[in-house]
């Protein structure tokens, strides 16, 4: 099992090491006694942990549809509101062998079972409720980015009168 640590965190000092931007999705709903939960995948990784779905961005796309393909693609959601851009986050890839640039977005859905569409990977979606994240979320910076955006993702899913 590998261990992410702060290595996977320090910029490459060699410039002939690929950087890619890419785009990724949280994605939550609120059920009928108001609880939030966020959508987790597995599949990737052998199964290490938890990941938000999220992947590069492809020519011609925007961040925002290339957040919305890739969690069409590993989550299964399609039926997706924007509620805010979340910001970026930078790593290593798993192998270590590209730098990732990548820019977060908040969706709601009011989808709860889906299957991701991609040919290559196996991803199961995971409701967990926003209070009580699983401890095996893989990416130390996307569990990070979630517990930021707390009171963000309670303000935004509060009922309006």
């Amino acid at each position: 099992m590998t261990t992410i640590d702060n290595t996977w965190y320090r910029p490459p000092t060699d410039p002939q090491i690929r950087r890619r931007k890419g785009a990724g999705g949280v994605v939550v709903r609120q059920d009928a006694t108001g609880a939030i939960w966020v959508a987790l995948v597995l599949g990737d990784h052998k199964g290490q942990g938890y990941i938000l779905p999220k992947g590069g961005i492809d020519k011609g796309e925007t961040a925002l549809q290339a957040a919305r393909r890739e969690v069409a693609e590993e989550a299964g959601f399609t039926a997706l509101t924007l509620l805010a851009e979340l910001g970026t986050r930078e790593r290593w890839s798993f192998p270590k062998t590209r730098w990732s640039i990548t820019t977060y977005f908040l969706f709601s859905t009011t989808q709860i079972d889906a299957a991701g569409t991609d040919k290559k990977i196996q991803y199961t979606t995971h409701w967990h409720p926003l209070a009580a994240l699983p401890d095996n979320i893989l990416w130390p910076e996307q569990a990070k980015l979630i517990t930021e955006h707390r009171d963000l993702i309670k303000t935004l899913l509060r009922p309006t009168d």
